[in-house]
């Protein structure tokens, strides 16, 4: 549970949102935390990979300096270590994983399995076939480009997680302006301005001396306002979309010609509209030209536990826009999905790029660790201690699964060495604790994507790295005493 400095309450395992809102101020801590960020920015997720086994590093570290190692020995120790590593990531990828189609979505729901069981756990399932669903709907011809900034969530509070459910286009969470509740296959106009009769820049006086003159001064107002309301329907456009305001008088007409009328405070959203109906937005409010129009093929205010939404939906295969309708008891909890789903669609990408997975629950590390130690005891150097303290870091990934199990974490990592020393390779923690360890890939199909573990391990050990090349922290901060009155010369 994290308070920040805002006040705002995060009830979250997600170790990037952790470590983001603690303002870590050591500056060794610092440059963790930057690895943590870059690793979030890299591939969005296995940040909490990162932080803990950069921290296991610098741990044992520690240990070995008071043993009378040099920094550069050990820095030397884990580069080669992690050399080593990164050669046998590719050995240890499970056979077959090379090839995804991905347009499966059941395919593509088994490979998102792992990544959403670490972030909330019994329900993977549920999240990872609506990830997939949402993501393959925005999933372009050419797979590499990708965005995750496509797949977008809206939440809101009633119901449970089994309500959640995928529209092809964009759930915006509000009434539209008129009683134009329903339009299908229709045409869209998007104005980035008010929809409004334009006031002048600077102030002018109008001097009515009779009723008549007063009368001809609104009449040429409301003339205006009808004849550009007027153009926007004869463009054929049936849905009018604004950023900022709707006039009433604008509205009168809108009603008038029976158009709908939709109100978009937020300009990141009316952008995202635009991309979802291939729209362009107008600065000033004129007729569209027919290449500026947006289509839409269904646009209806749906009710969605007691808050009137306007469902904006494309029937075409490859919607440009999807987004994820989240249900749940509370702000809390469905933040806490939400950072599951976006985690969720950051290994889709990953997946994009390089579809291979290896062994979860610990057994990845296990390996890695059981080899390393046979690495570093044939080494003649120093830097052997350090390769050997590498291996032993790696132990923190199932000895941390084991101890959130509530299982004896030592006991559960003897056994994993003795599984991996008899070859079973692909031996991982198993939480349920029917055995000590399992073959989840093959128990429950839980994988561990491969690229997010590759750059986690790497990123990991250079923050380590560039902590350790430190000799000394100087920090400099502003002198006290007492601050100048106003007015006084320095």
């Amino acid at each position: 549970m994290v308070i920040n400095h805002l006040d705002k309450l995060f009830v979250t395992s997600d170790a990037a949102v952790i470590v983001r809102e603690l303002e870590v101020a050591h500056p060794a801590a610092k440059l963790l935390v930057m690895a943590a960020q870059a690793q979030e920015q890299e591939i969005g997720d296995g940040t909490n990979l990162v932080v803990t086994f950069g921290g296991e590093l610098l741990g044992n570290a520690e240990e070995l300096i008071r043993d009378g190692l040099h920094p550069s020995e050990i820095i030397e120790g884990y580069e080669k270590a992690l050399e080593q590593t990164l050669k046998w990531l590719e050995e240890l990828v499970i056979q077959g994983s090379e090839t995804l189609n991905i347009r499966d979505k059941a395919a593509v729901a088994e490979r998102l399995k792992g990544t959403l069981s670490s972030k909330q756990f019994g329900y993977e399932e549920l999240l990872a076939k609506t990830c997939a669903e949402a993501c393959i709907d925005v999933c372009p011809k050419n797979q590499l480009n990708f965005n995750v900034d496509n797949v977008r969530v809206s939440k809101i509070i009633g119901s449970s997680l089994h309500e959640n459910e995928v529209v092809q286009g964009m759930v915006i969470r509000r009434d539209v302006e008129g009683t134009v509740k329903h339009v299908k296959d229709a045409k869209v106009a998007v104005f980035g301005c008010a929809v409004d009769t334009a006031s002048t820049e600077t102030k002018g006086t109008i001097i009515i001396n009779n009723a008549s003159d007063l009368e001809s001064y609104s009449k040429g107002e409301e003339q205006k306002m009808e004849e550009y309301v007027k153009m926007i329907a004869d463009s054929g456009a049936k849905v009018v979309v604004s950023g900022q305001s709707f006039g009433e008088m604008a509205l009168h007409f809108i009603e008038r010609y029976g158009l709908m009328a939709i109100k978009m405070p937020s300009k990141f959203e009316l952008r995202r509209f635009c991309r979802a109906t291939n729209a362009v937005g107008l600065i000033k409010l004129a007729r569209p030209a027919a290449d500026e129009l947006g289509y839409v093929s269904q646009i209806d205010v749906k009710e969605i536990g007691g808050t009137k939404c306007v469902v904006v939906q494309q029937n075409d295969k490859t919607s440009r826009v999807a987004t994820v309708v989240l249900r749940g008891s509370t702000e809390n909890v469905m933040d806490d999905i939400e950072r599951a789903v976006d985690d969720g669609v950051n290994a889709f990408k990953a997946l994009t790029k390089d579809s291979r997975t290896l062994p979860a629950g610990g057994a990845t590390e296990i390996e890695l660790a059981h080899r390393l130690a046979a690495y570093g005891r044939k080494q003649t150097g120093l830097d052997q201690y350090a390769i050997e303290k590498f291996s032993k870091s790696l132990e923190v990934v199932p000895r941390t699964l084991a101890e959130n199990a509530g299982l004896n974490a030592t006991d559960v990592v003897y056994n994993l060495y003795a599984a991996h020393a008899a070859g079973e390779t692909k031996a991982g923690v198993d939480v349920s604790a029917e055995s000590q360890w399992v073959d989840l890939a093959a128990k429950e199909s839980v994988a561990d994507v491969f690229l997010v573990k590759w750059w986690a391990l790497k990123l990991a050990v250079e923050a380590v790295c560039t902590v350790l090349r430190v000799d000394q922290i100087i920090m400099a901060k502003q002198a006290g005493g007492p601050k100048h009155a106003p007015g006084d010369e320095d």
